[in-house]
C-alpha cells in the first residue's frame, strides 16, 4: 500500500519523483525572476545544481555497484547543499522572493537530510 493511499496529505517519498518535481519547481521559480546582471549567473547556477539532484539520483538508482550507488548519492547531497546556497543568494538579490526561496530551501534541506541518512546507513 503506497504512502498516498494511507494518508492523502502525506508527502510523496518516491525520491525519483520528488527530486524531479523539485527541479521543475526551480525551473518555474527562476522564470519569475527579473533578467538582470545579478540574477543571470545566480539563475544559471541554481538551475544546474537543482536539476542535477534528480539526474544523479537516477544514476544512483541504476548504479552498477554499491560503491557506485553511494558515490552518486553523495553527489546528490553535494548538489542539494549547493542549491541551498544559491537559494540564499537569490533571496538576498531579490528580497520580494524571500518567502518562495524559503519554501524551496526547506524542500532541498529535507532532500539533503534524506541523502545524508542514506549515506550514514552505509557507514554503519
Amino acid at each position: 500500500m503506497s504512502n498516498q493511499t494511507k494518508n492523502p496529505n502525506a508527502k510523496i517519498y518516491d525520491l525519483e519523483d520528488r527530486t524531479a518535481k523539485f527541479g521543475e519547481e526551480i525551473i518555474d521559480f527562476v522564470k519569475t525572476l527579473l533578467d538582470n546582471p545579478i540574477n543571470r549567473p545566480l539563475i544559471s547556477q541554481i538551475v544546474r545544481c537543482a536539476t542535477s539532484i534528480g539526474a544523479n539520483y537516477m544514476e544512483a538508482d541504476g548504479a552498477e555497484s554499491k560503491k557506485d550507488f553511494f558515490h552518486k548519492i553523495g553527489i546528490c547531497k553535494k548538489e542539494s547543499k549547493e542549491t541551498m546556497h544559491w537559494l540564499r543568494m537569490i533571496a538576498r538579490a531579490n528580497p520580494d522572493k524571500k518567502s518562495e526561496c524559503g519554501l524551496l530551501w526547506q524542500e532541498v534541506h529535507e532532500l539533503t537530510l534524506i541523502f545524508s541518512s542514506i549515506i550514514s546507513k552505509n557507514n554503519k
